[in-house]
């Protein structure tokens, strides 16, 4: 498996690549701006887009996501509850026609690599986290020694808690990606992050 990283648009969101290197597909994972600038990574490297995850549905994550899907084909990935119609679009995603949408314990295949979604809400209703072998993408749930705001509408610091309660009780230990800022790991994260130990009293 290999991950490239994008730091991307005016809020600096990182956008990853996710590749199969025996077969050359890959995952773009919140392909939030600069769309000329992944599907040039993309064709450089000759890599096939499968799939587009969006981790939730904030601007700074999305804005990209149609032309991508539009220019290579890849299904789209967004949790329902992220998602609304034009007549209310606030601080959700108004997604194009035939995008999909996963939820808890869904499983995703792109070639050799499997996807598993983590609902992890707090940022927002409708937050994934994605794991994939020894990787979480944990979108704006889990960074470097913090976690996303939860003042936005759809918010909630106590939501928020149990989905870093619920990243602290994950077995074993995994590299995290997260929607900004540097990447990290979760077995640094449960002895540093304020948040996540703060999660943990609950």
């Amino acid at each position: 498996m290999l991950i490239k990283t994008f730091v991307v648009g005016q809020l600096q969101t990182n956008c990853y690549i996710v590749t199969d290197e025996k077969t050359l597909d890959c995952a773009v994972i919140d392909p939030g701006a600069q769309a000329s600038v992944i599907l040039d990574y993309l064709e450089s490297n000759k890599l096939k887009a499968r799939a587009i995850f969006i981790t939730h549905g904030h601007f700074d994550h999305t804005t990209a996501a149609e032309t991508v899907m539009k220019a290579t084909g890849a299904d789209m990935y967004i949790h329902r509850l992220e998602c609304a119609d034009k007549r209310n679009a606030q601080m959700k995603y108004v997604p194009p026609k035939g995008v999909k949408h996963y939820a808890e314990g869904d499983e995703i295949r792109v070639s050799g690599l499997v996807f598993k979604v983590l609902e992890t809400p707090g940022h927002s209703p409708g937050s994934v986290t994605l794991m994939c072998e020894d990787a979480l993408f944990t979108g704006d749930t889990l960074f470097r020694d913090s976690c996303g705001r939860t003042d936005f509408e759809g918010g909630s610091m106590s939501v928020m808690l149990k989905s870093l309660k619920r990243l602290y009780e994950l077995e074993g230990d995994f590299e995290v990606y997260p929607g900004h800022a540097d990447h990290t790991s979760l077995s640094r994260e449960r002895s540093v992050n304020y948040y996540m130990l703060r999660a943990i009293e609950q």
